[in-house]
């Protein structure tokens, strides 16, 4: 009987060792995505400053690039501290 026990209780140990493994994979694949997302809206954001530049102001821009001037002016903010960020590690 105790041996059977002894089964049982390795047996639910490797399910449970099983479960934390396959999370542990899913977290890591969400990490790794969230760190390309913040890397592409960044990107954006650059290219959204650079946009409102080229058309002069957010509301041109906001109408040329087909986006709400709201959006514009988050990635503008974006593209901002990311300006910011980079010159600070650089001094």
């Amino acid at each position: 009987m105790t041996v059977q026990n002894s089964d049982k209780t390795l047996s639910r140990k490797q399910r449970l060792q099983e479960k934390q493994r396959r999370q542990l994979t899913v977290v890591d694949t969400v990490d790794k995505a969230e760190g390309k997302l913040r890397k592409a809206e960044a990107e954006l954001a650059v290219a959204v400053a650079e946009a409102v530049q080229v058309f002069g102001d957010e509301r041109a821009a906001s109408e040329g690039l087909d986006m709400p001037v709201e959006a514009i002016r988050r990635f503008v903010a974006i593209a901002a501290a990311e300006t910011a960020a980079t010159d600070a590690t650089a001094v």
